[in-house]
């Protein structure tokens, strides 16, 4: 199992006058950053990788404190990679209950081609910003996806 994170809310990328890499997260996306406390609380994680965007390290940031794990970057979870990528990277046996956090470029499209192989589950095809989607693997493959729709600040009372 891979839990696959789209970065948290990090404001409109049109209106920020920085380098895209250096935007960092919003007030909302670090409510939604805590809220992934909440969300993966029971399941297992063993490493964290994210893209070496700043706010897709300061999405996983929370998680990697409270659960003692080291965030490492990884460029394979840049924006402008490709996502047959990305899909090396999901399907990796290595990385069994890893949590992996990039952009919705690449989740959007792998999370396309999961449906079309028919191995995504009941819900909405989605990939709003701060959700995860569980990647159940096996022997190297995708075998089932489901999505968690990111937990607001609403929704966090009394969770982490």
């Amino acid at each position: 199992m891979v839990c696959l994170i789209r970065h948290a809310h990090a404001g409109d990328k049109h209106q920020w006058t920085g380098n895209d890499h250096d935007r960092p997260l919003s007030v909302p996306g670090h409510h939604e950053a805590y809220g992934l406390l909440a969300r993966l609380r029971d399941y297992p994680i063993s490493r964290i990788l994210t893209s070496p965007a700043v706010r897709c390290v300061q999405t996983v940031e929370p998680l990697g404190q409270r659960r003692a794990v080291a965030v490492e970057l990884v460029d394979a979870l840049r924006v402008d990679v490709p996502v047959e990528r990305l899909l090396e990277l999901v399907t990796d046996p290595g990385l069994e209950t890893a949590v992996l956090c990039g952009h919705g470029e690449q989740i959007g499209a792998l999370v396309r081609e999961l449906a079309d192989r028919g191995l995504v589950g009941e819900g909405p095809l989605g990939w709003a910003k701060g959700s995860t989607w569980v990647l159940d693997t096996n022997q190297g493959r995708v075998v089932g996806a489901r999505y968690l729709p990111p937990l607001r600040l609403k929704d966090l009372a009394g969770r982490y």
